[in-house]
């Protein structure tokens, strides 16, 4: 283990070598996001003389108390993280610095929708994927719920403009980081991807429509986090409204906004908002982002952007566990959840018919789960990828994860964050999520080697092949070939197509609308 210094636009930072990686942890990105900067855009950090020791995580960002406690549960990680208003901080984890190469660099946007999480998860080490790929891999923090996405432009006025978006904002001023420092630890700041899984993969969705993410990055991954839709103006002033009235401020006492402590908003946006998920994200506010994401069609901006875009086969099985009545479900109680969810009884008669067929077998609790991870997820990622296609300027890989965690008596199948560790070929921080209580099965070790290296071949040249795994075509409309991820990795064509086809003239609500 060997201190390293590198040299950044505010400072020089040591980190240290883990494994033959270097690795640098906690690098401000950003300056302070409190007091007055608070619902304000991102200034550049505030330079330091001296070396300033980058080996623990910077905080996350203030977040609701229960939050991802299940998960963390299901998956064996530690108790929740340091917080911090302050919290604009990246990681990075590189082969080698000052060796005059320039590495593709992978820049990683953490799940948890847009009010949870943080870039320090076990599972989101960079050790392995650098090692493996001769890679540079970020991870970064970034303001998430009411800090990050509470719109006061049209509450407040133009001193509030940007304030709906500052969450997204953020991850653009880490992406101008990286293109500005990124060489001096041993990448190519003309060659980044950005990839993320659920939340991170709709900041992803998000990225690829904002004028000032344009130019930053040459590919994107989107994992289990399509984003066709936003926010609109009128919405997100509802929300942040309801806030606004629950902290007792309004347009004569605004400046008191800058000062309530931070655990005060926290409380009361647990109050006003008791879904951890939600309401909060981006907002399509004619200005940072000009457009719904991916509605009508995919952003101009990012047409020569190649993309991957997949799924689990079973998304909702992780949020349901709390569905303390679905076990007893029955035919009529399935009916009525689905009438509920798409609220037209003939487009839900529609599904019930067409889930009945593709799963006879299966309980209505079992097809309801199917019926939401489609709602949830791939619906919508075989709609972007459709719209990404018919621009006809770079090619969009689809594919569908399907390996199940033998966790929970089997129940939670292929659910939602199951293909993380195989991404970074994480696989021994998530043993407990894989049930590998025995030690790690080849098999999988092999599956985390196909899946991470096609993402690192799709960093260096936009060709998703990896050692072992079949020619995987793009994505098209008249052939829909599909990667599915198992443990014997094949394409498919149209899988699920009689599925897919039922859905089709269904609106399905995108994260954060």
């Amino acid at each position: 283990m060997a201190d390293l210094i590198v040299e950044t636009s505010a400072g020089k930072v040591r980190g240290t070598t883990i494994h033959d990686v270097a690795t640098f942890k906690g690098i401000p990105y950003g300056g302070p996001t409190g007091g007055r900067n608070r619902f304000r855009p991102p200034t550049k950090p505030e330079p330091w003389t001296g070396v300033r020791d980058a080996l623990k995580y910077g905080p996350a960002c203030p977040q609701p108390p229960e939050g991802m406690k299940r998960l963390r549960a299901i998956i064996g990680e530690a108790g929740r993280e340091e917080e911090s208003e302050d919290c604009l901080f990246l990681n990075v984890w590189t082969p080698a610095i000052a060796d005059g190469r320039k590495r593709p660099v992978l820049f990683w946007c953490h799940g948890g929708g847009f009010s949870m999480g943080s870039g320090s998860a076990a599972f989101y080490r960079g050790t392995n994927l650098a090692r493996r790929g001769d890679v540079v891999v970020v991870t970064v923090n970034h303001r998430l719920g009411p800090f990050g996405y509470l719109h006061l432009a049209d509450l407040f006025g133009d001193d509030y403009a940007e304030s709906g978006n500052v969450g997204m904002l953020d991850l653009v001023a880490a992406l101008e980081w990286v293109r500005d420092n990124i060489e001096a630890f041993g990448g190519d700041p003309q060659n980044v991807t950005i990839f993320g899984e659920s939340g991170g993969g709709a900041k992803v969705s998000v990225l690829m429509a904002m004028p000032s993410a344009a130019g930053l990055f040459r590919r994107a991954i989107v994992q289990s986090g399509p984003a066709l839709r936003m926010a609109t103006r009128e919405k997100a002033s509802e929300r942040a409204e309801r806030l606004l009235q629950a902290l007792g401020i309004s347009r004569t006492n605004r400046e008191q906004l800058h000062e309530v402590p931070t655990q005060r908003l926290i409380e009361v946006n647990d109050a006003v908002n008791p879904n951890a998920l939600g309401p909060w994200g981006p907002v399509v506010d004619g200005q940072i982002l000009p457009q719904h994401p991916f509605d009508p069609q995919a952003p101009a901006i990012s047409a020569q952007v190649p993309l991957i875009i997949g799924t689990n086969k079973d998304e909702a099985t992780l949020f349901l566990l709390g569905d303390a009545q679905l076990g007893a479900l029955d035919e009529e109680g399935l009916r009525q959840r689905v009438q509920l969810l798409v609220r037209d009884k003939e487009a839900a008669e529609r599904l019930l018919t067409a889930y009945a067929r593709a799963y006879p077998d299966r309980t209505p609790a079992e097809r309801y789960a199917a019926l939401v991870s489609d709602a949830m997820m791939r619906i919508n990622s075989i709609r972007l990828a459709e719209r990404k296609a018919a621009q006809g300027a770079a090619p969009v890989y689809m594919y569908l994860f399907t390996w199940e965690t033998p966790i929970l008596d089997g129940r939670l199948k292929s659910c939602h964050a199951l293909e993380i560790p195989f991404v970074f070929d994480n696989l021994e921080p998530a043993r407990r999520f894989l049930g590998a209580t025995e030690g790690l099965q080849p098999e999988l070790q092999e599956l985390a080697a196909r899946m991470s290296g096609a993402w690192l071949a799709f960093a260096r040249n936009g060709v998703p092949a990896a050692p072992d795994l079949p020619d995987w075509p793009p994505y098209t409309p008249e052939r829909r070939a599909t990667m599915i991820f198992d443990l014997h990795c094949r394409v498919e064509d149209d899988p699920g197509g009689e599925l897919r086809r039922a859905w089709e003239g269904l609106p399905v609500r995108g994260m954060s609308e």
